[in-house]
């Protein structure tokens, strides 16, 4: 399991250090950290950030990165991947998807689950939904004195769906890549709360409905990774045939990941 790092801001920063892979080696602390948006991030949070890391990969929208931009760190490159080309309501969280959630999902539970389930499709199935993520990867590629942070905005979605991939080339066993992603929910509790009371001002109750619409939108759920996986195995084989098909990432380029990451 990664490990979640003490922030007084971030809530859902942490090291995939650790994990172990399948022939029994662990990817190395301190050099891949998965996290949520660093716009909150005070001056304690920022030195520890520039200690820790060489660079940042920002996977949001211009426009989340506009009304929320990343804190300036000395001495950290910043690298601009947007994982998505538009605003996707429950996954972006700039202010037009965010009334755009109200208006349409919190009616409709069911819809609201098929709904973010597309999004994780969408990242297997077609072009333009992966390439983000295999330019991702292939930044990985060059070594760093210190660690690679990546991040979108809760750090569930986006930055949860790279982790799955570099998680998947480095050999990390299927369930333990399930926990790993699912492990965002207990560090989103604060977020969740903010959120309820948005909804309330929205639609004045918070029933059954709303509160089940409200947790498919903004938690992570097993279904949506399953979703991807079956996507992948329909598509390609497996997660495998996906990474090296839509994704393009060699044999030597999984090798060299490993060289770097794994001990």
């Amino acid at each position: 399991m990664s490990s979640l790092i003490s922030f007084h801001k971030l809530h859902n920063t942490r090291d995939l250090g650790g994990m172990q892979t399948t022939d029994g080696r662990r990817i190395r602390a301190g050099r891949l950290f998965r996290s949520g948006q660093l716009y909150e991030a005070d001056a304690d949070d920022r030195r520890k950030l520039e200690e820790m890391l060489d660079l940042v990969v920002d996977l949001r929208t211009e426009k989340e990165q506009s009304e929320k931009p990343d804190p300036d760190l000395a001495g950290v490159e910043y690298c601009f991947i947007p994982a998505l080309d538009l605003s996707a309501p429950g996954v972006t969280r700039d202010e037009q998807s965010m009334q755009e959630i109200m208006r349409l999902f919190l009616s409709d539970p069911d819809q609201t689950r098929q709904y973010m389930c597309g999004i994780y499709t969408g990242f297997i199935e077609t072009r333009s939904g992966a390439k983000p993520f295999g330019d991702f990867i292939r930044l990985l590629l060059t070594e760093h004195d210190k660690g690679i942070l990546w991040h979108c905005t809760a750090g569930k979605d986006r930055a949860g769906f790279a982790a799955v991939i570099i998680e998947e080339i480095l050999g990390v066993r299927r369930e333990e890549i399930m926990a790993e992603y699912m492990a965002s929910n207990g560090y989103l509790n604060m977020d969740m709360q903010s959120l309820y009371g948005m909804a309330g001002q929205q639609v004045g109750n918070i029933d059954l409905k709303v509160e089940q619409a409200l947790q498919y939108l903004f938690t992570a759920q097993e279904v949506y990774l399953s979703a991807a996986y079956a996507k992948a195995e329909e598509l390609f084989g497996g997660m495998e045939g996906y990474i090296t098909g839509n994704l393009g990432v060699t044999e030597e380029e999984k090798e060299r990941l490993k060289e770097l990451y794994l001990e």
